[in-house]
């Protein structure tokens, strides 16, 4: 797939902004597990996600980390590129969950269809904007949601996005997803497995009542 047809805003830019894009993008591949950023000490660039699933998360002084938002396919990431923008300061790594190709957009060639096209920059703010959102909608599960539910919340969009019921998962890799302790996470999914609703096994974890876990969620 190209380019043109992963970058939202392609259409809106001239021949010769196309043309400057084509010439310096770069296409990567990235095996999973790899992190190809790591906060303020790498610029790596605008990423485009053209196959596969990329996990941004931040980590604290501690050590813990903390899923906050993915990207599939044709998602953008614009933390990749911070360093264009001199006044955030917002720590993001990024790491392949899966196998994954993207297009890498220089930060200095992104920064200057920035500052000569409306039509980027607007989708730049817009792009901006909705990160900021995802990480305050998180930072709101974390400090009025209790455990259990943001616990179900996820494992159900884990089964959505996975398209099974079974994950292959391990608890401290939930942990690391929802930015607790992995004994906590045994211990809830110990409860729930008590309760009917998932059924635990060696780095798996099955759904068994996704309904139970969806009532959970709402009480």
């Amino acid at each position: 797939m190209e380019l043109k047809h992963c970058l939202p805003v392609w259409e809106e830019l001239t021949f010769e902004q196309q043309q400057r894009l084509s010439d310096t993008v770069a296409r990567r591949q990235i095996p999973r597990g790899t992190a190809i950023h790591r906060g303020s000490l790498d610029c790596t660039g605008l990423l485009v996600v053209e196959a596969g699933q990329l996990r941004a998360y931040i980590l604290s002084e501690e050590g813990r980390e903390i899923t906050i938002y993915r990207l599939l396919e044709g998602d953008v990431c614009l933390f990749s590129a911070s360093c264009m923008m001199r006044d955030i300061q917002f720590d993001v790594s990024i790491e392949a969950e899966k196998d994954t190709w993207v297009w890498v957009i220089p930060p200095d060639v992104y920064q200057e269809l920035m500052e000569v096209s409306a039509p980027v920059a607007n989708y730049t703010n817009a792009l901006m904007s909705g990160r900021f959102s995802e990480v305050m909608w998180l930072m709101e599960q974390i400090m009025w949601k209790s455990f259990d539910k943001r616990l179900a919340d996820f494992l159900l969009k884990e089964s959505a996005l996975e398209g099974a019921a079974a994950l292959t998962i391990t608890h401290e890799k939930i942990a690391n997803h929802l930015g607790s302790a992995r004994e906590v996470v045994t211990r809830m999914l110990r409860y729930f497995q008590g309760e009917g609703l998932v059924k635990l096994s060696r780095g798996c974890v099955e759904l068994t009542d996704p309904k139970g876990l969806e009532q959970l969620i709402q009480e």
